[in-house]
């Protein structure tokens, strides 16, 4: 993380999060701008945070425009929210969001608060310290979704989760289908998966800025395990049931692709597929 672009007196205001899954507690009444996708998962988890405004990628907006759902779900619970272009800065990387980021949607909170399209993510995030504080309302009530399946005849377990966040230790050797975006959190190459998997989807974030949603791929390479993203136009970021029903695959890594998984597939088929190599 990066703020030595914010003054000191911003600094305080402002929490600059990598991923929304891992806010610190004193993220309480300040501007948090997260590197995490735009969807509803990540603005819940920042009302749930108590922050005053939050900041995230907007993902390519994506199938059905989920890449920014937090834009609606943050207004209804009186929160200021915004999102930065997919396109301005790398998706998985707050710190390049307040370097590069430009603001790309904002909600009607923050649009009254002085955020326009067109600004930059530094200037947006210190005109929301502004912004006045969410009532104390109880956050919105939903649950991040894990679900271990076994397929007909599989030889490996199939293993849902919206977020990459929820691998455990009891994935590896599986088939885990996610629904957070493929780039690198942080430029940070461990944490492309949290478990040596047989093979790791994910969604492609609109590729993006410097192609950084695909940045997982080549990681995962280097530990032997085969990536995958899938379109973000075919499926809903942040929703693994979505991905696995309706999502295309839209680019592999050189294990995915010594597996026999090729672009164009159906996530569905590609999972059966793998699970039965």
């Amino acid at each position: 993380m990066r703020n030595d672009t914010l003054s000191c007196e911003m600094a305080l205001q402002i929490e600059i999060a990598e991923t929304i899954t891992k806010i610190s507690p004193l993220a309480v009444g300040k501007v948090i701008v997260s590197g995490s996708h735009g969807g509803k998962l990540p603005g819940g988890l920042a009302i749930r945070a108590s922050g005053r405004a939050v900041v995230l990628n907007d993902a390519g907006r994506g199938l059905e425009d989920a890449g920014i759902g937090s834009l609606d779900l943050c207004q209804d619970f009186g929160m200021a929210a915004a999102t930065v272009s997919n396109n301005s800065c790398r998706i998985g990387d707050a710190g390049d969001m307040i370097l590069r980021g430009i603001i790309s949607h904002a909600n009607q909170i923050a649009l009254d608060a002085g955020v326009m399209i067109g600004q930059s993510c530094k200037l947006a995030a210190e005109i929301l310290t502004q912004a006045p504080l969410p009532p104390q309302n109880d956050p919105p009530k939903f649950s991040e979704k894990r679900e271990v399946l076994t397929l007909e005849g599989a030889q490996r377990k199939f293993v849902k989760v919206d977020s990459a966040s929820m691998v455990t230790p009891e994935d590896v050797g599986q088939v885990v289908l996610t629904g957070s975006h493929g780039g690198l959190i942080g430029n940070n190459r461990k944490f492309a998966i949290k478990a040596p998997v047989f093979a790791a989807f994910y969604n492609d974030a609109g590729v993006g800025l410097e192609q950084w949603g695909l940045t997982r791929l080549p990681a995962l390479d280097e530990r032997g395990i085969a990536g995958i993203t899938l379109d973000c136009m075919t499926c809903r970021i942040g929703d693994a049931a979505s991905a696995y029903a309706t999502g295309i695959v839209s680019a592999v890594n050189v294990r995915a692709q010594e597996l026999g998984v090729e672009v164009g597939m159906a996530a569905q088929d590609t999972v059966n597929f793998l699970c039965n190599d």
